[in-house]
């Protein structure tokens, strides 16, 4: 019998979208931007003390390959010829750390995620060298000293890792993040592989200066990193390399592909949803809530507490473009909390079923500040509570409670960004995997009092990546001319209720982060003896109606 036709569908681009939560590969025709296929697998996350948040890379590798495994697999099954992947672009977690050894491959310890906090006594004696008068710091990267960037990671591990000392000293160590291990390894790893990051993710390492493009020589004195392990800094959209087959990928038609496009995830998602425009904004719910505004091709610093970053560079020649970002660190992993940690929930999915049982909160808060308060209070010393709770109180409220949470955290990012850019945005834009969950999206609209708008294909961060791979001088199978770009359906949700009740919730909601801030007092977790306040794993419930704690039974919903 003839073997099936192979369907001709023109140049297709893959995508490796590296999340926190998970690891997904997507492949997208390159003329219509459709979805093709794709295959997702979950990555776990450790926490071996209090407040520290750390990932295997190697299991992070090993999920690359299996997604490109399976997702070939897939086309194959769809009669897709995969010759047909003529790029591969990468999109990210960004900050979070890896040291490795170029020699043989190993890391050095594990990946360092972005949410940690076991650097923040680093952080406090760091920030006594910077003078009042001078913050060299934020004017060269735009960020505030915090826990959340890569530099003060890097210090920790040269400070409290052996391995991490002794590598650096024989000089055999790398650092990057997650895009620069990705991509070393893929290219060939200890054979050639391309140490390499793009100014996307490099702008999060707070070692970049991010009006010359460049590793800062000051700033690598003051965190004292050491610059020969630091990446190449390319744009987000080039030829870093082409795919070299490892023994643990089958997908063997991928060898020599080039990888040409490369974006922190949030970049990524301004890309995807096609934000090119001064002024245009997305939000993505993923593990964190960014919600990120182009301000075309100058630095626009913030009086309220946002970040100014690199959007991207789409191209070696191409003209630089700037963002403004709310960072909010707890979203999605709140639903990841009530399902591992409570067991309110079996599914992520479940939360929108509970949610809808009682439709509202009855007067519980939920502020979920477990790695601190990001945008716009940049505050390590808050940590999650729940308030307002009552005997009637159950785990269908909570559940409303958390998904409230996400849409409160946004306003307060959207209301420092309408400040800061003095034109407020007339509705949002918003992606990521929340999004499919309708209770959350007009939620979004009532407390925010504006429209919010969800594109019909929610990947738009892999897209991103995809379009910058494909798009890239040399491969050139996607055109970012506006006139090409593909028209995208999209869902709107509408505000529901009025204007003073969506003002009530909003004060009230503010009222309960007021009480979440100082609960750390003295937060040492780097010698291993965390205060007494981060001791509690799920943190304090503070009990603002009734001045009691509730007991299990009432959370579970058993009378």
């Amino acid at each position: 019998m003839a073997a099936a036709k192979k369907a001709v569908l023109g140049p297709l681009v893959g995508a490796v979208d590296q999340g926190t939560s998970s690891t997904r590969f997507l492949v997208f025709n390159s003329k219509t931007a459709e979805l093709l296929s794709h295959h997702q697998v979950e990555i776990k996350q450790e926490f071996p003390r209090e407040g520290w948040v750390e990932q295997d890379p190697k299991e992070i590798l090993q999920s690359v390959y299996e997604c490109i495994e399976k997702t070939c697999e897939k086309l194959g099954q769809l009669n897709i010829d995969i010759s047909n992947i003529k790029a591969i672009g990468v999109s990210n977690q960004r900050e979070t750390t890896v040291v490795w050894d170029k020699l043989t491959g190993e890391p050095l310890y594990n990946a360092v995620v972005w949410l940690d906090l076991r650097t923040q006594s680093t952080v406090e004696n760091l920030s006594k060298r910077i003078p009042g008068n001078n913050n060299f710091v934020k004017s060269k990267t735009g960020l505030p000293l915090s826990t959340y960037f890569s530099a003060v990671k890097l210090r920790w591990l040269l400070d409290n890792v052996r391995t991490v000392q002794k590598a650096v000293e024989e000089n055999r160590a790398l650092f990057g993040t997650i895009d620069s291990w990705l991509i070393w390894s893929l290219t060939g790893g200890i054979n050639g592989g391309v140490h390499c990051t793009d100014v996307t993710n490099a702008s999060r390492t707070m070692l970049f200066n991010i009006h010359s493009l460049e590793w800062d020589k000051e700033l690598c004195e003051f965190f004292g990193i050491p610059k020969e392990i630091l990446p190449n800094v390319r744009s987000s959209s080039e030829i870093y390399g082409l795919m070299k087959i490892s023994h643990s990928l089958k997908a063997g038609a991928l060898e020599g592909v080039p990888i040409s496009g490369c974006l922190g995830d949030q970049s990524a998602a301004l890309v995807g949803q096609m934000c090119f425009q001064d002024g245009q904004a997305k939000n993505t719910y993923g593990t964190g809530c960014f919600l990120l505004c182009n301000t075309g091709r100058k630095c626009v610093f913030s009086e309220h507490g946002l970040l100014t970053t690199v959007a991207y560079k789409l191209g070696r020649d191409k003209p630089v473009y700037y963002a403004l970002e709310g960072s909010v660190a707890i979203a999605g992993a709140v639903i990841r909390w009530l399902r591992d940690n409570l067991g309110i929930i079996k599914s992520s999915e479940e939360i929108e079923k509970l949610a809808k049982e009682v439709g509202t909160s009855y007067g519980c808060y939920f502020v979920p500040a477990f790695s601190g308060l990001y945008a716009p209070y940049w505050e390590p010393s808050a940590r999650g509570i729940i308030c307002g709770l009552t005997q009637f109180t159950n785990k269908c409220h909570i559940a409303f409670a958390a998904l409230e949470a996400v849409c409160f955290q946004t306003r307060e990012i959207l209301d420092a960004m309408n400040r800061d850019c003095g034109i407020p945005l007339s509705h949002l834009q918003v992606d990521g995997g929340m999004t499919s969950n309708k209770i959350l999206m007009q939620l979004q609209a009532d407390i925010l009092y504006i429209p919010v708008v969800k594109p019909s294909m929610p990947e738009t961060t892999a897209l991103g990546a995809a379009m910058a791979a494909g798009a890239a001088e040399g491969v050139g199978v996607w055109s970012l001319e506006p006139e090409d770009l593909s028209a995208v359906t999209m869902e709107r949700f509408e505000p529901q209720i009025n204007a003073e009740e969506s003002e009530i919730r909003y004060s009230t909601w503010k009222k309960a982060v007021m009480k979440s801030i100082g609960w750390v007092t003295t937060q040492s977790p780097e010698s291993g003896d965390p205060s007494i306040f981060c001791s509690l794993p799920l943190g304090f419930f503070i009990v603002s109606s009734m001045v009691m704690l509730i007991g299990a039974r009432y959370i579970s919903g058993i009378p």
